[in-house]
């Protein structure tokens, strides 16, 4: 559905972003991960035809953005960072506005409207002026008007910025619900955004693409053993030292204090090896008194911390 080759973007002499290559499937939710100054605002206004780039391509569909920019913006529903609002507007102006805009016929834009604001539960607030909605309101309201003329594609820059937590784990359920319907990328410096609704990543950094994965994919590239969590209630002082004599373990260090209910530990064995059933064994034999134990897997923060360190080490 999207196909990015080689786009590169350059204002004087800086580089914004440099050589970036990637696809997104039909109905897939990417996510476009990078840290604040990244290139990302850049790449999603290339897409949707805002900016020329200075070398590379962008196709929509199929469409070349820069060559055919009328049907790419046909098929493209795009939610800057500040979503494009007329505060003197009420809800409802503004949407049979946008409506008419996107060239949804006048028979049916007030069906389209209606669909939308119960899509984006608007329903309570479509007849109140934007200028005097609370900002998770606004936010739904630019949704909104990206999804109105239900385009194949939507590109969502930082749709939770400055949300509260409950506005934030609303708009999050909602974008989660387009997958399968609609192709999205989402745009962001929040990576739990990118682990609640998205299905692979794009890792950029410094305008450069760093990763394309699953979160699973590059946690199982990148890592390089494997780690338990333990809580033991009794562990005696050695503890510690007898633990990394169990064959496999590579390390074995305090996960923090003293819990609530028991000492909580992390072993570190050999990538590959499940220590699991021995550790277990081990600790009971010991009478320590066995609370818990899990797989500790990579998060998406452990895979973009070693990225970037591995990028400045470079």
């Amino acid at each position: 559905m999207i196909q990015v080759e080689h786009l590169t973007k350059q204002f004087g002499n800086r580089v914004a972003i440099q050589d970036l290559s990637f696809e997104v499937s039909k109905g897939e939710v990417l996510g476009f991960l990078g840290p604040n100054g990244a290139g990302k605002t850049t790449t999603m206004r290339i897409l949707t035809g805002f900016m020329p780039a200075t070398t590379g391509t962008a196709r929509v569909a199929g469409y070349d953005v820069w060559e055919s920019p009328q049907e790419v913006k046909r098929r493209i529903g795009y939610l800057p960072e500040q979503p494009p609002l007329y505060n003197d507007m009420t809800v409802t102006e503004y949407l049979k506005f946008v409506a008419r805009i996107k060239g949804i016929s006048p028979k049916q834009i007030k069906n389209s409207v209606q669909q939308v604001c119960e899509q984006c539960s608007l329903d309570e607030v479509r007849g109140r002026l934007i200028g005097n909605l609370s900002r998770g309101f606004r936010q739904r309201v630019g949704l909104a008007q990206a999804l109105i003329h239900r385009p194949e594609v939507l590109i969502l820059d930082e749709p939770t910025s400055g949300l509260d937590p409950k506005q934030i784990i609303e708009v999050r359920q909602l974008i989660k619900g387009l997958q399968g319907t609609h192709t999205v990328i989402l745009s962001t410096h929040i990576l739990p955004e990118v682990t609640a609704v998205c299905q692979r990543v794009v890792i950029i950094n410094e305008g450069r693409v760093m990763a394309v994965d699953t979160q699973e994919g590059l946690s199982a590239k990148l890592r390089k053993s494997e780690k338990i969590g333990l809580k033991i209630k009794s562990p005696s002082p050695d503890c510690i030292e007898k633990l990394k004599a169990i064959p496999g373990v590579l390390n074995v260090f305090h996960e923090t204090g003293l819990g609530q209910d028991g000492y909580p530990y992390v072993v570190e064995s050999q990538l590959g090896q499940d220590i699991r059933e021995e550790l277990a064994r081990y600790v009971v034999a010991n009478d320590w008194g066995l609370l818990e134990m899990r797989p500790i897997a990579m998060t998406l923060e452990d895979v973009f911390l070693r990225l970037t360190a591995e990028e400045l080490e470079r």
